[in-house]
């Protein structure tokens, strides 16, 4: 199956700290595949190289066959890679609509000066994104809370908000950033068969970072270990639990893996 992301001999450095060192992945078509590694061992900065937050000090990033390292974030985006953040990133005084709205925007094809003027043209445009930002609300249960502050809504709920405004830039390959940090039981099962239907329905790759061991094991069909920036292991999930390094490193000593 040919590749859809490629990371290849990735480097990234912050002066004399190498937070990533010769690392390489590769994301294939309706792949689920979990990211794990101790605090610190650089899952978030490879989420940052990905998406064009920081420019690799070495190595590419090769996105549908094409080298998109140089590239700026927001040209990332348009390319089909979405993200989600380990820290909440919404917008607290807009309601949740206008939170989804707000990623539709840079497809817009109408000029800044056809919205001041309210043209017509403008606002069948307008008129679409909402359209389409409250079904992909319906499609996530969230629809009943579209004109609810988004700074009102319970923590999971917010979580569950911020995947929508990723899905509404219309992603390839979503990664998710620690999904499931602070949710209680109930609400990280939930979460585990959204991601697993979000996959099948839009046909999404998806790349998660998450400490949760129990909510990684259960979901993802691949698993890349990461330990001070380098690769440690990759596998299956039962691969993974067996690995005498990774239970050295991650998952305590034996009797506990």
């Amino acid at each position: 199956m040919d590749a859809l992301l490629k990371l290849e001999n990735i480097v990234m450095r912050f002066g004399g700290l190498t937070a990533v060192n010769d690392f390489s992945l590769t994301v294939r078509a309706k792949e689920l595949i979990g990211l794990i590694g101790p605090n610190g061992a650089g899952k978030t900065t490879v989420f940052d190289v990905i998406t064009g937050f920081l420019i690799p000090t070495a190595g590419r990033v090769i996105l549908d066959d094409v080298d998109v390292t140089p590239l700026p974030a927001q040209k990332i985006t348009a390319r089909g890679i979405a993200r989600t953040f380990q820290n909440i990133r919404l917008f607290p005084d807009m309601t949740v609509i206008e939170n989804v709205m707000v990623s539709f925007h840079p497809r817009l094809k109408a000029q800044f000066w056809q919205a001041a003027l309210g043209l017509p043209s403008y606002r069948r445009e307008e008129l679409s994104i909402r359209e389409e930002s409250m079904a992909l609300l319906q499609e996530l249960s969230l629809a009943h809370l579209a004109l609810e502050r988004a700074s009102a809504l319970p923590y999971g709920q917010q979580r569950r908000l911020e995947i929508v405004r990723a899905l509404a830039t219309r992603p390839k390959l979503l990664l998710l950033d620690e999904p499931a940090a602070g949710m209680n039981p109930q609400e990280t099962m939930e979460l585990a068969d959204l991601v697993r239907e979000l996959r099948d329905r839009y046909s999404l790759s998806i790349l998660l970072v998450e400490h949760d061991m129990k909510f990684v094991m259960n979901l993802c069909e691949r698993i890349k270990v990461l330990d001070h920036g380098v690769s440690l292991a990759e596998g299956s999930p039962s691969e993974i639990q067996r690995h005498p390094d990774v239970i050295k490193a991650y998952l305590g000593d034996a009797k506990h893996a």
